[in-house]
Protein backbone atom coordinates (compact mmCIF):
# COMPACT_ATOMS: atom_id res chain seq x y z
CA UNK A 1 0.00 0.00 0.00
CA UNK A 2 1.44 3.25 -0.98
CA UNK A 3 1.75 5.63 1.76
CA UNK A 4 1.59 9.72 1.32
CA UNK A 5 2.94 12.53 2.84
CA UNK A 6 2.72 15.52 2.86
CA UNK A 7 5.00 18.31 2.24
CA UNK A 8 4.58 21.07 5.02
CA UNK A 9 6.11 24.34 5.52
CA UNK A 10 8.42 23.91 8.42
CA UNK A 11 9.53 26.46 11.00
CA UNK A 12 11.48 24.77 13.16
CA UNK A 13 12.45 25.19 16.66
CA UNK A 14 14.90 26.83 18.92
CA UNK A 15 16.80 25.66 21.92
CA UNK A 16 19.90 26.54 23.74
CA UNK A 17 22.92 24.44 25.24
CA UNK A 18 26.03 24.59 26.47
CA UNK A 19 29.40 25.39 24.37
CA UNK A 20 32.78 25.37 25.06
CA UNK A 21 33.75 27.88 22.99
CA UNK A 22 30.95 30.47 23.77
CA UNK A 23 29.39 29.28 27.24
CA UNK A 24 25.60 29.29 25.98
CA UNK A 25 24.34 29.54 22.33
CA UNK A 26 20.89 29.71 20.71
CA UNK A 27 20.80 26.61 17.97
CA UNK A 28 18.22 26.36 15.75
CA UNK A 29 16.97 22.96 15.00
CA UNK A 30 14.40 21.60 12.22
CA UNK A 31 14.01 18.17 10.19
CA UNK A 32 15.25 17.31 7.41
CA UNK A 33 12.44 14.59 4.68
CA UNK A 34 15.05 11.56 4.15
CA UNK A 35 14.48 10.07 0.38
CA UNK A 36 12.26 6.65 1.97
CA UNK A 37 10.11 9.37 3.14
CA UNK A 38 11.39 9.57 7.10
CA UNK A 39 13.42 12.16 9.07
CA UNK A 40 16.63 13.02 10.54
CA UNK A 41 17.41 16.15 12.71
CA UNK A 42 19.37 19.05 11.51
CA UNK A 43 20.94 21.80 14.01
CA UNK A 44 22.84 25.10 13.41
CA UNK A 45 24.48 27.35 15.81
CA UNK A 46 22.80 30.72 15.68
CA UNK A 47 25.18 32.66 18.14
CA UNK A 48 25.77 32.84 21.62
CA UNK A 49 23.00 33.89 24.42
CA UNK A 50 25.24 36.93 25.87
CA UNK A 51 24.86 38.30 22.42
CA UNK A 52 22.06 38.39 21.15
CA UNK A 53 19.97 38.02 24.42
CA UNK A 54 16.49 37.14 24.20
CA UNK A 55 14.79 34.37 21.54
CA UNK A 56 13.20 36.76 19.50
CA UNK A 57 16.15 38.32 18.46
CA UNK A 58 17.84 34.58 17.86
CA UNK A 59 14.83 33.91 15.80
CA UNK A 60 15.33 37.40 13.57
CA UNK A 61 18.59 35.91 13.02
CA UNK A 62 17.84 33.17 11.61
CA UNK A 63 15.01 33.92 10.11
CA UNK A 64 15.88 33.97 6.14
CA UNK A 65 17.39 30.75 7.07
CA UNK A 66 13.95 29.10 6.44
CA UNK A 67 13.90 29.89 3.10
CA UNK A 68 16.95 27.13 2.46
CA UNK A 69 15.43 24.26 4.84
CA UNK A 70 11.87 24.61 2.86
CA UNK A 71 13.78 24.94 -0.28
CA UNK A 72 11.77 22.23 -1.54
CA UNK A 73 8.58 24.32 -0.28
CA UNK A 74 9.58 27.88 -0.52
CA UNK A 75 5.93 29.63 -0.77
CA UNK A 76 4.30 27.16 1.77
CA UNK A 77 4.58 30.54 3.97
CA UNK A 78 4.27 34.34 3.32
CA UNK A 79 8.12 35.35 2.99
CA UNK A 80 8.43 39.03 3.91
CA UNK A 81 11.21 41.44 2.61
CA UNK A 82 13.24 41.34 5.71
CA UNK A 83 13.53 37.62 5.21
CA UNK A 84 14.44 38.52 1.30
CA UNK A 85 17.59 41.06 2.02
CA UNK A 86 18.76 38.90 5.01
CA UNK A 87 19.13 35.85 2.51
CA UNK A 88 20.65 38.54 -0.45
CA UNK A 89 23.04 39.57 2.41
CA UNK A 90 24.84 36.09 3.02
CA UNK A 91 24.51 34.58 -0.37
CA UNK A 92 24.76 37.34 -3.21
CA UNK A 93 26.72 40.70 -1.31
CA UNK A 94 29.71 38.20 -1.00
CA UNK A 95 30.06 38.12 -4.76
CA UNK A 96 30.28 41.62 -5.04
CA UNK A 97 32.97 43.77 -5.22
CA UNK A 98 34.05 45.44 -1.81
CA UNK A 99 32.96 48.93 -2.61
CA UNK A 100 29.52 47.83 -4.03
CA UNK A 101 28.97 45.40 -0.93
CA UNK A 102 29.61 48.28 1.52
CA UNK A 103 26.94 50.13 -0.76
CA UNK A 104 24.11 47.84 -0.75
CA UNK A 105 24.75 46.75 2.61
CA UNK A 106 23.99 50.47 3.63
CA UNK A 107 20.63 50.80 1.25
CA UNK A 108 19.69 47.35 2.59
CA UNK A 109 20.03 47.55 6.40
CA UNK A 110 19.39 51.70 6.54
CA UNK A 111 16.70 52.25 4.02
CA UNK A 112 14.65 49.31 2.29
CA UNK A 113 14.43 46.30 5.37
CA UNK A 114 13.61 49.34 7.86
CA UNK A 115 10.82 50.29 5.51
CA UNK A 116 9.66 47.18 4.24
CA UNK A 117 11.22 44.26 6.35
CA UNK A 118 7.82 43.14 8.12
CA UNK A 119 6.07 42.93 4.44
CA UNK A 120 5.44 40.05 2.60
CA UNK A 121 6.33 40.30 -0.71
CA UNK A 122 3.21 39.87 -2.46
CA UNK A 123 1.75 43.53 -0.46
CA UNK A 124 4.77 45.34 -1.76
CA UNK A 125 2.93 47.12 -4.69
CA UNK A 126 5.12 49.39 -7.46
CA UNK A 127 2.61 52.66 -6.38
CA UNK A 128 3.38 52.37 -2.80
CA UNK A 129 7.07 51.61 -3.25
CA UNK A 130 7.62 55.18 -5.91
CA UNK A 131 5.82 56.84 -3.34
CA UNK A 132 8.29 55.80 -0.52
CA UNK A 133 11.50 56.72 -2.87
CA UNK A 134 9.70 59.93 -3.52
CA UNK A 135 8.97 61.47 -0.23
CA UNK A 136 12.99 60.09 1.02
CA UNK A 137 15.19 63.37 1.60
CA UNK A 138 18.13 61.72 -0.63
CA UNK A 139 19.77 62.95 -3.54
CA UNK A 140 18.17 61.69 -6.66
CA UNK A 141 20.81 59.48 -7.82
CA UNK A 142 20.75 57.39 -4.09
CA UNK A 143 16.72 57.00 -4.94
CA UNK A 144 17.99 55.45 -8.37
CA UNK A 145 20.07 52.83 -6.34
CA UNK A 146 17.61 52.41 -4.12
CA UNK A 147 14.67 51.66 -6.77
CA UNK A 148 17.63 49.33 -8.93
CA UNK A 149 18.19 47.59 -5.72
CA UNK A 150 14.84 47.11 -5.09
CA UNK A 151 14.62 45.43 -8.69
CA UNK A 152 17.44 43.35 -8.41
CA UNK A 153 15.86 41.78 -4.68
CA UNK A 154 12.82 40.72 -6.79
CA UNK A 155 15.05 39.06 -9.48
CA UNK A 156 16.41 37.11 -6.61
CA UNK A 157 12.80 36.35 -5.48
CA UNK A 158 12.04 35.12 -8.87
CA UNK A 159 15.07 32.90 -9.27
CA UNK A 160 14.76 31.35 -5.72
CA UNK A 161 11.47 30.56 -6.42
CA UNK A 162 9.77 32.58 -3.83
CA UNK A 163 7.65 34.52 -5.55
CA UNK A 164 5.57 33.92 -8.84
CA UNK A 165 7.95 34.27 -11.88
CA UNK A 166 6.96 36.81 -14.26
CA UNK A 167 7.76 40.46 -14.95
CA UNK A 168 9.22 42.49 -12.61
CA UNK A 169 6.68 44.84 -10.48
CA UNK A 170 9.53 47.16 -9.85
CA UNK A 171 10.13 48.40 -13.38
CA UNK A 172 6.65 49.73 -13.21
CA UNK A 173 8.14 52.47 -10.50
CA UNK A 174 8.86 55.76 -11.31
CA UNK A 175 11.88 57.91 -10.20
CA UNK A 176 12.38 60.90 -11.99
CA UNK A 177 16.01 62.86 -12.12
CA UNK A 178 18.08 60.01 -11.49
CA UNK A 179 20.91 60.89 -13.97
CA UNK A 180 21.21 64.42 -12.79
CA UNK A 181 23.26 66.02 -10.29
CA UNK A 182 22.50 68.19 -7.86
CA UNK A 183 25.57 70.13 -8.18
CA UNK A 184 27.63 69.78 -11.09
CA UNK A 185 31.52 68.90 -9.96
CA UNK A 186 34.24 71.39 -9.65
CA UNK A 187 36.82 71.40 -12.87
CA UNK A 188 40.42 73.72 -12.11
CA UNK A 189 41.46 75.51 -14.68
CA UNK A 190 45.08 75.09 -15.53
CA UNK A 191 46.07 78.28 -13.49
CA UNK A 192 44.30 76.46 -10.57
CA UNK A 193 45.66 73.63 -10.88
CA UNK A 194 49.27 75.38 -10.74
CA UNK A 195 47.92 77.36 -7.49
CA UNK A 196 47.48 74.44 -5.80
CA UNK A 197 50.63 72.25 -6.63
CA UNK A 198 52.11 75.11 -5.23
CA UNK A 199 50.44 74.25 -1.68
CA UNK A 200 50.78 70.81 -1.64
CA UNK A 201 54.07 68.64 -0.11
CA UNK A 202 55.31 65.60 -0.98
CA UNK A 203 53.95 63.13 -1.17
CA UNK A 204 50.56 64.50 -1.72
CA UNK A 205 52.33 67.16 -4.77
CA UNK A 206 53.12 63.83 -6.60
CA UNK A 207 49.40 62.01 -6.08
CA UNK A 208 47.71 65.12 -7.24
CA UNK A 209 49.65 65.63 -10.54
CA UNK A 210 49.38 61.68 -11.14
CA UNK A 211 46.25 61.71 -10.51
CA UNK A 212 45.44 65.06 -12.72
CA UNK A 213 47.18 63.43 -16.03
CA UNK A 214 45.55 60.05 -15.82
CA UNK A 215 42.26 60.39 -14.75
CA UNK A 216 42.41 57.66 -12.23
CA UNK A 217 40.06 56.99 -10.02
CA UNK A 218 41.13 57.60 -6.12
CA UNK A 219 40.57 53.47 -5.81
CA UNK A 220 43.08 52.45 -8.75
CA UNK A 221 45.60 55.71 -7.42
CA UNK A 222 46.34 54.57 -4.08
CA UNK A 223 46.59 50.38 -5.16
CA UNK A 224 49.17 51.08 -7.53
CA UNK A 225 52.65 49.65 -6.85
CA UNK A 226 56.12 50.24 -8.43
CA UNK A 227 55.79 46.69 -9.86
CA UNK A 228 52.48 48.08 -12.39
CA UNK A 229 55.00 50.75 -14.00
CA UNK A 230 56.96 49.80 -16.55
CA UNK A 231 59.63 51.85 -17.47
CA UNK A 232 61.02 50.68 -20.22
CA UNK A 233 57.36 50.67 -22.13
CA UNK A 234 56.20 53.83 -20.79
CA UNK A 235 53.40 52.27 -19.35
CA UNK A 236 51.29 52.36 -16.28
CA UNK A 237 48.88 49.04 -15.52
CA UNK A 238 45.78 49.48 -13.47
CA UNK A 239 45.68 45.97 -12.05
CA UNK A 240 43.28 46.26 -9.12
CA UNK A 241 41.77 48.87 -6.54
CA UNK A 242 41.96 49.48 -2.81
CA UNK A 243 38.91 51.04 -0.65
CA UNK A 244 38.73 51.05 2.83
CA UNK A 245 42.09 49.10 3.30
CA UNK A 246 40.46 45.96 1.14
CA UNK A 247 42.08 45.45 -2.27
CA UNK A 248 39.59 43.84 -4.90
CA UNK A 249 39.50 44.37 -8.86
CA UNK A 250 38.73 47.24 -10.49
CA UNK A 251 35.71 48.48 -11.37
CA UNK A 252 35.32 47.01 -15.46
CA UNK A 253 37.63 45.22 -17.10
CA UNK A 254 38.24 48.88 -19.24
CA UNK A 255 39.19 50.07 -16.16
CA UNK A 256 41.97 47.32 -16.07
CA UNK A 257 43.55 48.89 -19.64
CA UNK A 258 47.25 50.01 -19.66
CA UNK A 259 47.59 53.77 -19.48
CA UNK A 260 50.04 55.42 -21.79
CA UNK A 261 52.97 57.30 -19.27
CA UNK A 262 54.32 60.36 -20.82
CA UNK A 263 58.11 60.95 -20.40
CA UNK A 264 57.67 63.71 -18.38
CA UNK A 265 55.41 61.90 -15.76
CA UNK A 266 57.19 59.09 -15.62
CA UNK A 267 59.83 61.32 -14.58
CA UNK A 268 58.08 62.80 -11.69
CA UNK A 269 57.44 59.31 -10.40
CA UNK A 270 60.98 58.26 -10.81
CA UNK A 271 61.30 61.33 -8.45
CA UNK A 272 59.25 60.54 -5.82
CA UNK A 273 60.43 56.32 -5.51
CA UNK A 274 63.91 57.74 -5.05
CA UNK A 275 62.71 59.96 -2.47
CA UNK A 276 60.46 57.12 -0.65
CA UNK A 277 62.04 54.38 1.81
CA UNK A 278 58.93 51.91 -0.14
CA UNK A 279 60.32 50.84 -3.26
CA UNK A 280 60.59 47.70 -4.24
CA UNK A 281 58.54 46.09 -6.70
CA UNK A 282 55.56 45.10 -4.69
CA UNK A 283 55.68 48.23 -1.89
CA UNK A 284 53.03 51.01 -3.03
CA UNK A 285 54.00 53.75 -4.83
CA UNK A 286 52.24 56.06 -2.22
CA UNK A 287 52.71 54.02 0.89
CA UNK A 288 51.69 55.04 4.07
CA UNK A 289 54.97 55.46 6.74
CA UNK A 290 52.61 55.08 9.45
CA UNK A 291 52.01 51.84 9.20
CA UNK A 292 55.73 51.08 7.90
CA UNK A 293 54.67 50.69 4.05
CA UNK A 294 52.10 47.94 4.73
CA UNK A 295 49.39 50.14 3.04
CA UNK A 296 48.69 52.86 0.93
CA UNK A 297 47.88 56.12 2.50
CA UNK A 298 43.89 56.79 3.06
CA UNK A 299 42.53 58.18 0.30
CA UNK A 300 39.89 60.33 1.90
CA UNK A 301 42.04 61.06 5.13
CA UNK A 302 44.63 62.85 2.34
CA UNK A 303 41.64 64.64 0.84
CA UNK A 304 40.42 65.82 4.00
CA UNK A 305 44.03 67.04 5.82
CA UNK A 306 45.58 68.05 2.82
CA UNK A 307 43.90 68.84 -0.34
CA UNK A 308 40.38 70.26 0.99
CA UNK A 309 42.70 72.86 3.08
CA UNK A 310 45.18 73.71 -0.22
CA UNK A 311 42.13 74.07 -2.34
CA UNK A 312 40.53 76.55 0.38
CA UNK A 313 44.34 78.45 0.87
CA UNK A 314 44.63 79.23 -2.61
CA UNK A 315 41.32 80.53 -3.70
CA UNK A 316 39.96 77.59 -5.32
CA UNK A 317 37.57 76.18 -2.52
CA UNK A 318 36.43 72.70 -1.25
CA UNK A 319 37.88 69.83 -4.33
CA UNK A 320 38.70 66.33 -3.90
CA UNK A 321 39.94 63.33 -5.65
CA UNK A 322 37.05 63.43 -8.07
CA UNK A 323 37.05 66.41 -9.01
CA UNK A 324 40.82 65.62 -10.53
CA UNK A 325 38.74 62.73 -12.81
CA UNK A 326 36.33 65.47 -14.32
CA UNK A 327 39.61 68.09 -14.74
CA UNK A 328 40.96 65.38 -16.84
CA UNK A 329 38.23 64.65 -19.13
CA UNK A 330 38.04 68.49 -19.61
CA UNK A 331 41.92 68.69 -20.34
CA UNK A 332 41.41 66.00 -23.10
CA UNK A 333 38.86 68.10 -24.44
CA UNK A 334 41.09 71.47 -24.27
CA UNK A 335 43.96 69.12 -26.39
CA UNK A 336 41.44 68.21 -29.23
CA UNK A 337 41.65 64.65 -28.20
CA UNK A 338 39.10 62.44 -30.69
CA UNK A 339 35.61 61.05 -28.43
CA UNK A 340 37.48 57.88 -28.53
CA UNK A 341 40.59 58.32 -27.50
CA UNK A 342 38.58 60.39 -24.60
CA UNK A 343 36.72 57.09 -23.56
CA UNK A 344 39.71 54.79 -23.54
CA UNK A 345 42.03 57.29 -21.84
CA UNK A 346 38.82 57.65 -19.23
CA UNK A 347 38.26 53.71 -19.25
CA UNK A 348 34.74 53.99 -19.45
CA UNK A 349 32.97 50.90 -19.57
CA UNK A 350 30.24 52.03 -21.98
CA UNK A 351 31.13 54.77 -24.44
CA UNK A 352 28.27 56.61 -24.16
CA UNK A 353 29.61 57.50 -20.89
CA UNK A 354 32.13 60.17 -22.73
CA UNK A 355 30.57 59.89 -26.66
CA UNK A 356 28.83 57.51 -29.12
CA UNK A 357 31.91 57.12 -31.28
CA UNK A 358 33.02 53.88 -33.03
CA UNK A 359 36.31 52.51 -33.09
CA UNK A 360 39.92 51.87 -31.57
CA UNK A 361 41.99 54.57 -30.75
CA UNK A 362 45.67 54.13 -32.08
CA UNK A 363 48.39 53.98 -29.25
CA UNK A 364 49.92 57.02 -30.94
CA UNK A 365 46.69 58.88 -30.66
CA UNK A 366 46.73 57.81 -26.75
CA UNK A 367 50.11 58.84 -26.08
CA UNK A 368 49.73 62.09 -28.14
CA UNK A 369 46.71 63.30 -26.02
CA UNK A 370 48.09 62.57 -22.80
CA UNK A 371 51.25 63.92 -23.43
CA UNK A 372 49.28 67.14 -23.70
CA UNK A 373 47.62 66.72 -20.91
CA UNK A 374 50.70 65.91 -18.30
CA UNK A 375 52.42 68.85 -20.22
CA UNK A 376 49.19 71.50 -19.09
CA UNK A 377 49.24 69.73 -15.73
CA UNK A 378 52.92 70.16 -15.10
CA UNK A 379 54.79 73.13 -14.18
CA UNK A 380 56.84 74.14 -17.45
CA UNK A 381 60.17 74.25 -15.22
CA UNK A 382 59.22 70.57 -14.83
CA UNK A 383 57.60 69.33 -17.73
Amino acid sequence: MLRLTRNTYQHGWIETRPSKKQDLVFVYRWRKRKPDGGYTKRSEVIGPVSMLKTEANAWRAIEHRKLDVNSDHPQGQAVTIGMLVSRYLETELPELRHSTANGYRSYLNHQIKPRWGDYPISKVKPFAVEQWLKGLDLASRTRGHLHNLMRVLWNCAMRWELTEIGENPMKLVRVRGTSKRQREPMVLGVAQIRLLLGELDEPFRTMVILDLATGLRCSELFALKWCDVLWDDLTLLVRRGIVTGVVSDVKTKYSNAGIPLDPALAEVLLNWRRRTLFKNPEDWVFASPFVAGKKPWYPWGVERRHIIPAGIRCGIGRIGWHSFRHTFRTLLDETGAPMKVQQELMRHADIRTTMNVYGKAMDESKRAAHGKVVRLVLPSQVA
